[in-house]
């Protein structure tokens, strides 16, 4: 006999192997898967595997691993880690940030496979915070048109009804991606669960079954309790038992029976086609109503410890996320600062650069005015010496007038003339004088500007400019999640009857706040519907109504045109006493 095995278990994001001793149990385990990935809300999780006859089974934990009913000759053990039970409050009962992203994950996952029905409207809000998840905050410089080309984020379903592009789709998820900005990937995760877990399909096992007539019917069991749909129709329950009616679970053979804690009703009993199926629904009865149980009573010191914990993590998370956007955005401060300041630099640089021009334009017409000055006063000097010369002439010719009468006229009137010549010439100085002055005035106008073009230039480039810049912080780090061990119960083995008594003490104490408890589950974000209903106006023109799936005409005729809700759903269907639903459940 071997002493060990090997043993191969898939998470939703992982794989891991073991050699194990062939004494193993299921316990042990899952004991060591969970202390692996670090589970501590192990209560929401099995060991999945398909037996030798293919169908789907559960580990039994308190068995040999090599005594159950595996497939002959597989090498390593083939196992599956994966929730078995569901929350019914994801933001309330999810604890710890791996246990809700490996729901996340699963989740998704069966809307992808379309084993949970989405409408196309919710698939593509599902998809931008599945994004938001896996990418961060949306940066369209980092994140160019295409970038989702390879992701599956839509069910093959509502693409297939829609005469839309990969493009068209990318667009409208992005519309919404971009929308999510400073949300992290377990908020996002978050978010997402809470809109999965109002889909009409979350969380539910189906099993055929028939009643005492023989009629074909779907038995789902949930978090919220049993419920019965007709062949055709998986999305409405027509009957419906919450775990606070029942009282005890018992089968013989393919006979399953359920007592309701109601005495004076009869007892709800259906038939299964298989053994392994009432072994199937028997563990999974179990489970979520000892879930359904301790949801109503007060936190045990682990869950309060772990709760603590949680809160203590996210207020880090959420301080540092703090300090980190108070970083970002005194960056972006400086770096607006920075921008401004170069602006002003360059604006003042130009102004030197102009004043400068203006100081060579001054320089260049200041020297031009003393030339033209300079020729000026020159040309008054030239026409002074000629004046004193024509008035010594008149002085010389006057001397020569004496000499005879003709040669006195003649004289005089040279005379005459020279006089005339003479004002004319001394009216021109004057005017040559008068421009002097004036050039003078134009120089001193213009050495004045010369210097206060200096001095603005000197104003300019005496100041200095700088900016300095915060230094960015580092990267968030994340803490490892601490990991605990936890005992998990299961049904035996290969029992042909059993039977389960779940009727505590204080359960009809518990009848009448269930109601309560489901009608928080009915309100609704009036945004995200606004939202739900625009996108789904605006797609409904491109619709493919051949393409249409039997789940779709369900869903559009139960929830949209009724204005139905799951909640609102079982809320009805449970209203009556259990004896009437009983006796529904016969006729059917």
């Amino acid at each position: 006999m071997p002493k060990s095995f090997d043993v191969r278990v898939t998470t939703m994001d992982a794989e891991l192997e073991f050699t194990m001793p062939w004494k193993t149990t299921g316990q042990e385990v899952f004991d060591m898967v969970t202390k692996t990935i670090g589970i501590r809300e192990i209560w929401f999780f099995g060991l999945y595997y398909t037996d030798s006859k293919g169908f789907p089974a559960w580990i039994k934990l308190n068995k040999k691993v090599v005594e159950q009913d595996f497939p002959p000759r597989q090498n390593p053990l083939q196992l599956v880690f994966k929730s078995k039970f569901f929350p019914e409050d994801v933001e309330e009962e999810l604890i710890t940030d791996i246990t809700m992203h490996l729901v996340f994950l699963q989740v998704k996952q069966a809307i992808l496979d379309m084993d949970i029905y989405c409408p196309p409207e919710a698939s593509v809000l599902l998809a931008s915070y599945a994004v938001q998840a896996k990418y961060g905050d949306y940066d369209p410089t980092v994140y160019p048109p295409g970038f989702l080309r390879n992701e599956s984020l839509l069910p093959p379903r509502v693409i297939d009804q829609y005469q839309m592009t990969p493009e068209m789709w990318e667009e409208r998820i992005t519309s919404w991606y971009s929308e999510h900005g400073g949300m992290l990937r377990d908020e996002a995760e978050m978010e997402y669960l809470k809109i999965a877990q109002d889909l009409e399909m979350y969380g539910v096992n189906y099993f055929p079954i028939t009643n005492k007539k023989g009629t074909d019917l779907w038995l789902g069991v949930d978090a919220l309790g049993l419920n019965v749909y007709e062949v055709n129709d998986k999305l409405t329950p027509v009957i419906s038992f919450p775990w606070s009616e029942i009282r005890n679970i018992a089968f013989k053979d393919k006979k399953f029976t359920i007592k309701p804690t109601d005495k004076k009703s009869p007892d709800f009993v259906f038939h299964t086609h298989k053994l392994r199926t009432n072994k199937m629904i028997l563990q999974l009865n179990m489970g979520n109503h000892d879930l359904f149980m301790r949801r109503r009573h007060s936190d045990t010191m682990e869950i309060q410890q772990m709760k603590a914990q949680a809160k203590e993590e996210r207020t880090r998370k959420q301080a540092e996320r703090n300090r980190l956007a108070h970083e970002r955005a005194a960056r972006e401060e400086a770096e607006r600062e920075k921008e401004e300041l170069q602006q002003r630099l360059r604006h003042f640089e130009e102004e030197a650069r102009k004043a400068n021009e203006m100081l060579i334009q001054s320089e260049e017409r200041s020297e031009m005015l003393q030339q033209q000055a300079r020729q000026k006063e020159d040309e008054a000097a030239s026409i002074v010496r000629k004046a004193q010369e024509a008035e010594d002439e008149i002085q010389r010719v006057r001397a020569m007038a004496a000499k005879t009468e003709e040669e006195k006229r003649a004289l005089e009137s040279k005379a005459r003339d020279a006089h005339d010549l003479a004002q004319q010439l001394l009216r021109t100085s004057d005017q040559r004088q008068k421009e002097a002055e004036l050039l003078k005035s134009e120089l001193t106008t213009a050495r004045r500007a010369e210097m206060d073009a200096k001095n603005q230039l000197l104003a300019v480039t005496s100041g200095g400019y700088g900016a300095s810049r915060p230094r960015v912080a580092g990267e968030l780090e994340r803490q490892p999640v601490a990991s605990a061990s936890s005992s998990n119960t299961d049904l035996h083995g290969d029992l042909e009857e059993a039977m389960v008594d779940l009727m505590g003490d204080d359960v009809d104490e518990l009848s009448k706040a269930i109601e309560q408890e489901r009608l928080e589950y009915i309100q609704k974000s009036k945004k995200l519907q606004h939202q739900l209903t625009s996108l789904k106006t605006e797609i409904t023109v491109l619709k493919v109504s051949d393409k249409q799936t039997d789940e779709d005409r369900l869903h559009e005729e139960n929830y949209v045109q009724k204005g139905e809700t799951k909640y609102s759903t079982l809320s009805k269907i449970t209203s009556g006493t259990t004896r009437k639903r009983v006796e529904h459940f016969e006729q059917l």
